[in-house]
């Protein structure tokens, strides 16, 4: 399997965590971006525990959260966390020796205009490893893409894993945490925004998002650097 093959590196060693972060929402002109990481932690190696949970996320339909029907996502969340929080480490005790968890992290529209989104997405996911996983633990981080954040633990291995929502089940329990925390997100936008037709584009630029943003002006949730904004912006078009 994927994700044992880069966890049985640590199966000498105490206190050891796999984990797998990804974001979601590079590309809406408007909302936070929102990263999560999930991992587990192990007192010690257990080969056998670790492959029974591998098979249980497989059970539960795990994978990359843009090939799975909402429907499905939400069943997965709810079925491992009764209810999502943000900047909080959510933990589900597996057994004596095992725990997975899951903490999910937003970056503002602030700090995606002063940094650019693929900063502010490396950022929201290196946040949301260091919040959940103790430094004193070893371990390895699998990052979704061709880049990976910078981390001065010396006992943490990163690896960035290209399409790793749909290699690794760590990577894709991040996806659907953030895919689903952030839908949830942006349809309580919509309704303090209305008009933007959030709750169906999630801020993506469709043509109706574009025709309100013409007609309505923008918002403070609004992405002010990206192209479909900012020249609104500029103009002073602001909700």
């Amino acid at each position: 399997m994927f994700d044992q093959k880069y966890f049985q590196q640590f199966s000498s060693k105490k206190d050891i965590f796999i984990a797998g972060c990804d974001e979601v929402g590079r590309g809406p002109l408007a909302g936070p971006v929102v990263s999560a990481c999930a991992s587990l932690h192990q007192k010690k190696f257990d080969k056998k525990e670790f492959l029974e949970i591998l098979d249980s996320l497989n059970l539960l339909g795990v994978s990359d959260s843009k090939k799975i029907p909402h429907i499905k996502r939400l069943s997965i969340v709810e079925t491992l966390i009764p209810e999502l929080r943000v900047h909080q480490t959510l933990s589900i005790p597996v057994s004596n020796n095992a725990e997975l968890k899951i903490f999910i992290q937003e970056i503002s529209v602030d700090i995606i205009d002063e940094v650019n989104i693929l900063n502010a997405s490396l950022l929201a996911m290196r946040k949301s490893f260091e919040q959940s996983c103790s430094e004193l633990c070893n371990g390895i981080v699998l990052i979704d893409g061709n880049k990976k954040f910078i981390s001065k633990r010396d006992n943490v291995k990163l690896e960035a894993v290209v399409k790793g929502d749909s290699k690794s089940l760590f990577i894709g329990l991040a996806s659907i945490f953030a895919k689903v925390y952030r839908d949830q997100l942006m349809q309580n936008y919509a309704k303090q925004y209305p008009g933007y037709a959030w709750e169906l584009n999630a801020g993506y630029g469709t043509a109706k998002h574009l025709e309100a943003i013409a007609k309505i002006g923008i918002t403070p949730i609004h992405r002010k650097t990206f192209k479909g904004v900012k020249e609104h912006y500029e103009k002073g078009r602001v909700e």
